[in-house]
């Protein structure tokens, strides 16, 4: 025996036929399941209002794990994805594409400010690369006044990137 998998619109559809209490209920016995519900309806109900400010937390949270990080190549790559893993989810609950590019280009000057500049370790140079890459791809999908905002920003941190890193070639990576 298996159960039926339902999708989005028929949850939907049930859903509006429910009273509010009975909604209510329904949301705290699914936050009870996961940490990430739970975090994602606190987001929701406290949080969402004010998207300004909650960016603007991520982007302390994150600076503070910046300051944290690890000296040797293989433990800054671990504690870095866990940073971006922390910006990932942060970016689902917002759920703009402004708000990701804001955090990325953030990771990203902290990158250029923390990590070891000389290092010959990939694992750790691709980290950087690979949201460079994740920023353009995004700011390419944006309106285009939203998209002279961010390429100005973006471009900046390529030019402060090819200063601190030896190894980083900004052209690559130009919009």
């Amino acid at each position: 025996m298996s159960t039926a998998n339902y999708g989005l619109q028929d949850i939907k559809k049930e859903l509006q036929h429910l009273p509010g209490l009975q909604i209510a209920d329904l949301c705290l016995r699914l936050a009870r399941h996961k940490k990430e519900n739970k975090e994602l309806l606190a987001y929701l109900l406290f949080e969402s209002n004010n998207q300004a400010d909650f960016i603007e937390k991520v982007k302390a949270e994150a600076g503070f794990m910046f300051s944290q990080l690890p000296v040797r190549s293989y433990e800054a790559a671990k504690y870095l994805r866990k940073i971006l893993r922390l910006i990932g989810k942060y970016v689902k609950f917002i759920a703009s594409k402004e708000a990701e590019i804001d955090l990325l280009l953030n990771f990203c000057s902290n990158y250029i400010q923390y990590a070891d500049r000389k290092t010959s370790y990939k694992p750790l140079r691709l980290i950087l690369i690979r949201q460079v890459e994740k920023i353009r791809t995004a700011v390419g999908k944006l309106h285009e006044d939203l998209q002279m905002d961010f390429a100005n920003e973006y471009n900046a941190m390529l030019n402060e990137a090819e200063k601190k890193l030896s190894w980083f070639n900004k052209s690559s990576y130009l919009l």
